[in-house]
């Protein structure tokens, strides 16, 4: 059995190669590694550095920036697991839950897996350890009452990186979001249709927009959108 692990990328510069080294690194025992780096129209040397990491890594770019969810679409395209993983290129979030993410679908418990940063533990917003997103888990907390609400059901969050699915739920139930709100379609779009998921606690290091942070304040309207939308639109 193969896992793809989908990795988006643009203007990673300076995480794509840690972050790289560390998917490697992780056991996965009688799993293979399908490594696929979509480069998103980068315009610093982010597909050149992947492409350095070796034979393991395949590397696919578009030509200009299409946003995130076009980028995990080119690579469940070329995906030869059937399993899949959706990693982001920054080192928010560690590899080393690979493990823990897998078991619910191995044991073939549900057909989706989410990670949630704030199962087991909270932001702090206090001290020198505190979170710079204020806003961030307030929008957040926003998402999850609304999605919760309209599909009854109890996430603490799935805003975070990971998503984890058997490859024929895409194929069954495709994903058409082209930007951040990907990962909301896909999710919302399990519910409909009756399909369990499951949340997975994981690590999370934030980093700042001057650090490469991305997803803004409008991504928040889009996403608002869409968890609306997919309640009543028809799912083909």
């Amino acid at each position: 059995m193969i896992l793809s692990v989908i990795i988006p990328a643009y203007n990673e510069l300076a995480t794509i190669v840690p972050c790289l080294e560390r998917v490697l690194a992780v056991d996965l025992g009688d799993l293979g590694l399908d490594i696929i780096v979509v480069d998103d129209g980068s315009t610093d040397e982010t597909a050149w550095l992947a492409e350095c990491m070796g034979p393991r890594v395949r590397v696919i770019k578009h030509t200009r920036n299409r946003g995130k969810g076009a980028a995990i679409q080119t690579g469940l395209a070329a995906a030869t697991g059937i399993l899949c993983l959706v990693q982001d290129a920054d080192l928010e979030y560690d590899p080393a839950d690979y493990k823990a993410l897998l078991e619910p679908l191995l044991e073939r418990r549900c057909a989706l897996v989410i990670g949630s940063r704030f199962r087991h533990a909270k932001p702090k917003f206090r001290g020198p350890d505190k979170s710079p997103f204020l806003s961030h888990w307030i929008g957040n907390r926003l998402i999850i009452a609304l999605t919760n609400l309209l599909y009854r059901a109890h996430f603490t969050d799935y805003e975070a990186c990971y998503k984890v699915f058997w490859r024929a739920l895409l194929v069954q139930m495709p994903v058409e979001a082209e930007g951040f709100s990907w990962e909301n379609e896909l999710v919302c779009k399990a519910l409909r249709t009756k399909r369990r998921v499951e949340e997975v606690p994981v690590s999370y290091t934030p980093r700042s927009y001057a650090e490469g942070k991305k997803i803004t304040w409008r991504d928040g309207l889009t996403i608002l959108w869409t968890i609306l939308k997919w309640r009543v639109w028809p799912i083909r």
